[in-house]
């Protein structure tokens, strides 16, 4: 049963009003992810996904990424509109977490400009930004969406969300 949406105020946008199939977007709000002390991104040459009830997922070119500190891993998940998703965990000194980033190298169709552009789970990192903004992790730690002030919801991952 779909919830009821959270009316958008002036500047805000509303889930319910992404569309399914999602889309993808540029964006060249800067984003940052910090993770043990080590700023990991900075970019202002990303790309969100926007799907219905989920807040934006945004992906960075890996050229704006420290990728020393990413690790491959062998997790890989199905996505039915971009595709075979991969996984690398993040590791800073001593500090790890596992499958934190993932990425599509042979994404399907529309999502082809994210090819190898990496996302990661703001719950993992110590801190994501978004223009300045620390961003609050999608619920439920499955999906990778990034809530800032602008978005409004309720957001699946809540309890109570499977069937959205």
């Amino acid at each position: 049963m779909r919830p009821k949406p959270v009316k958008p105020k002036g500047g805000q946008e509303s889930v319910w009003d992404y569309p399914r199939p999602p889309k993808l977007e540029e964006v060249t709000k800067t984003i940052e992810v910090y993770f043990n002390g080590v700023l990991l991104v900075r970019s202002a040459r990303t790309y969100r996904v926007l799907e219905t009830s989920h807040p934006p997922v945004y992906y960075i070119p890996q050229d704006d990424v420290a990728m020393e500190y990413l690790v491959p891993s062998d997790r890989t998940t199905y996505c039915e509109w971009k595709g075979r998703g991969r996984y690398f965990s993040v590791q800073v000194g001593d500090r790890m977490e596992q499958d934190a980033a993932w990425y599509y190298s042979d994404p399907i169709g529309r999502f082809g400009p994210i090819k190898n552009y990496l996302a990661f789970y703001a719950h993992k990192m110590d801190k994501c930004l978004v223009d300045g903004e620390v961003v609050t992790p999608q619920p439920g730690n499955f999906y990778g969406g990034w809530i800032t002030k602008d978005v409004v919801g309720p957001f699946k991952g809540v309890e109570g969300s499977f069937g959205w």
